[in-house]
C-alpha cells in the first residue's frame, strides 16, 4: 500500500434539526458540541452527490472518535425510516462504564430503549451487555459494557 490508514475520523449523521440534537446528546450523554459550520456550493453538491445542498455541520468528540451531526437546509431530508436489517443502516455503539445505570440513568432522562439490556451468555463477548435506544430522529444507537461480570 502507498497509505496507511491510522484510525477513524468520524462517523456522520444526518439530522432534521441540529440545535434538538445536540440539546439531547449533551443531555443524554454529557457531550459538548463543537462549532457550526456552514457549506454550500458546486464542489459540495458534487461530493456529495446532493443537488443545491446547503448544510450545517459540526462535531461531537466522545475520546479519539468524533460523531459528526450534519442538518441539510435544502434539501430538506426524509425522515428516517429504516431498520437495523436495512442495507446501508447503521448504528453508532457508545461504550459505557456500567450499563446498568446508564439504562437507568437514560431512560429516567426520557431515552427510549427498544428492549431492556442484553446479556451475552456465550462466546469471546460472553458477560457483556447491550442495549439500543433511538435518538430524535428515530436514528439507532447502542449503549455497551464489555464483559460485565
Amino acid at each position: 500500500m502507498v497509505f496507511t490508514v491510522s484510525g477513524v475520523h468520524h462517523v456522520g449523521l444526518s439530522v432534521s434539526d441540529m440545535k434538538r440534537s445536540f440539546e439531547w446528546y449533551s443531555t443524554m450523554f454529557d457531550l459538548v458540541p463543537g462549532d457550526v459550520t456552514e457549506g454550500s456550493g458546486e464542489a459540495l453538491s458534487d461530493s456529495l452527490q446532493v443537488p443545491g445542498a446547503r448544510l450545517s455541520f459540526a462535531m461531537i468528540s466522545i475520546g479519539s472518535t468524533r460523531i459528526e451531526f450534519l442538518e441539510y437546509h435544502n434539501p430538506r431530508g426524509r425522515e428516517f425510516d429504516r431498520t437495523n436489517g436495512d442495507i446501508g443502516s447503521a448504528h453508532i455503539c457508545l461504550e459505557v462504564s456500567d450499563l446498568d445505570q446508564a439504562y437507568a440513568d437514560l431512560t429516567a432522562k426520557g431515552a427510549v430503549f427498544n428492549a431492556p439490556p442484553v446479556t451475552l451468555e456465550t462466546g469471546v463477548h460472553a458477560g457483556s451487555k447491550w442495549a439500543y435506544l433511538r435518538d430524535p430522529d428515530g436514528i439507532q444507537l447502542e449503549i455497551w459494557q464489555s464483559n460485565a461480570v
